[in-house]
């Protein structure tokens, strides 16, 4: 899943980012309010992980733009502004939790856990279809028990198909999930992911069907 963070601290954005890429996520980072917003208008996200006090304004503007556009998106504010009436401001107009700096990245990363794993939320520790399961945090997909091997963007397309199976993935959606903000990719990239992982499947024999659904996106189901 791919997370969006707002911190204009270079070297605590580098940190957090690498401790929740360890974890299994992917990361895009902004240092400032607009760009904040420029992005969360043109991306999707699994969750925004929130700075507050951003060089270009206070980053409850961004909480504000989220929720007057009444975007499901799961947000973390993340502040050095501690006080009750801080916290209690950020949660009244909509933030999900509060963390206050500094904080221990292990509470960090069980809050979030926790965010994703509400109904509706995206978090589960294996997803399964068919004979096909895929462990989120070991990173490994199985067919009737045996590893299959996949790369690590095939692994991410097969997570983010299976997190919404029997239902249509815009290929907006997939291109947000692959790709980050700085990786540059053809037209057709999500179109080969799609093919190299049809045939991984294939070859391995898993009991599942990728559908491509034309001029929308693509949908994973059981085979038959």
């Amino acid at each position: 899943m791919r997370l969006l963070l707002v911190e204009d601290n270079d070297d605590l954005s580098g940190l957090i980012a690498n401790q929740l890429q360890a974890s299994g996520f992917s990361i895009d980072r902004v240092d400032g309010v607009e760009d904040a917003i420029s992005v969360l208008d043109s991306r999707s996200y699994a969750a925004l992980i929130l700075d507050l006090g951003l060089p270009d304004g206070d980053g409850l503007k961004v909480l504000r733009h989220v929720r007057n556009r009444q975007q499901p998106l799961p947000v973390l504010i993340l502040s050095a502004r501690g006080a009750m009436e801080e916290r209690v401001k950020g949660l009244e107009q909509g933030a999900d939790d509060f963390l206050v700096k500094p904080f221990a990245f292990e509470e960090l990363k069980a809050r979030l856990a926790a965010l994703l794993r509400r109904p509706g939320a995206l978090l589960g520790a294996e997803l399964a279809v068919g004979n096909l399961s895929f462990d989120t945090q070991a990173r490994q997909a199985r067919v009737d028990g045996t590893g299959l091997p996949l790369s690590a963007r095939e692994g991410q397309l097969l997570e983010l198909l299976l997190r919404r199976a029997d239902k249509v993935v815009p290929k907006s959606t997939v291109e947000d999930q692959l790709f980050g903000l700085d990786d540059d990719f053809g037209s057709n990239a999500v179109e080969v992911y799609v093919h190299r992982l049809r045939k991984r499947l294939l070859d391995g024999k898993a009991g599942v069907t990728i559908h491509t659904v034309r001029g929308v996106g693509y949908m994973l189901t059981a085979a038959g």
